[in-house]
């Protein structure tokens, strides 16, 4: 059984694409030995959602054309959210989030797509590459609980993983 304790985080891993100066897509990819089935309930199920993700979700991510109110954690205020495309279980986008879900070697290789302010990618990827750890070993039945927003910056592989992004992607990462 894995702690929280005995986590760290594995070295910098993540691609940015430039959409514009101020707008920038982080794309990270995650080879999981679960079906797409699995992981895609782990991407739409509020309870599963909560052990995981750096966001909180009222409404059903599951129905194109809905609005979700989407919290990131430390926020002040929800966001709607719309949902604009779902392809259960291959793809789900909502708001600036796409999740691609394909089949790879009996498990799914998960790419996240993600538009992000350019100051903050190398937090965003860090926070998101953290958060996908979280998941698989959620999805692996050994939970080490929800490790994002203001509690990962407090973590000292949030820090280390910021400075290595910044780097990966000719930037200074924030201070904070």
């Amino acid at each position: 059984m894995t702690s929280r304790e005995q986590y760290t985080p594995g070295p910098a891993n993540a691609q940015v694409r430039k959409d514009s100066d101020e707008k920038w897509t982080l794309i990270l990819v995650r080879e999981l030995r679960h079906a797409p089935e699995k992981v895609w309930k782990a991407l739409t199920a509020q309870e599963q959602l909560r052990e995981w993700a750096p966001f909180d979700i009222e409404g059903n991510l599951e129905t194109v054309g809905s609005t979700v109110k989407l919290t990131w954690l430390g926020a002040p205020a929800p966001i709607d959210t719309p949902v604009k495309r779902v392809e259960e279980p291959r793809l789900l986008e909502f708001g600036d989030i796409r999740w691609e879900l394909d089949p790879a070697g009996g498990g799914t290789r998960l790419t996240l797509w993600s538009t992000i302010d350019r100051r903050f990618v190398s937090w965003g990827a860090a926070g998101w590459h953290i958060s996908l750890d979280v998941l698989g070993r959620l999805l692996d039945g050994e939970p080490i609980g929800r490790l994002a927003g203001p509690d990962a910056m407090k973590f000292e592989g949030w820090k280390r993983l910021t400075e290595e992004y910044g780097k990966q992607f000719g930037m200074e990462a924030p201070k904070w």
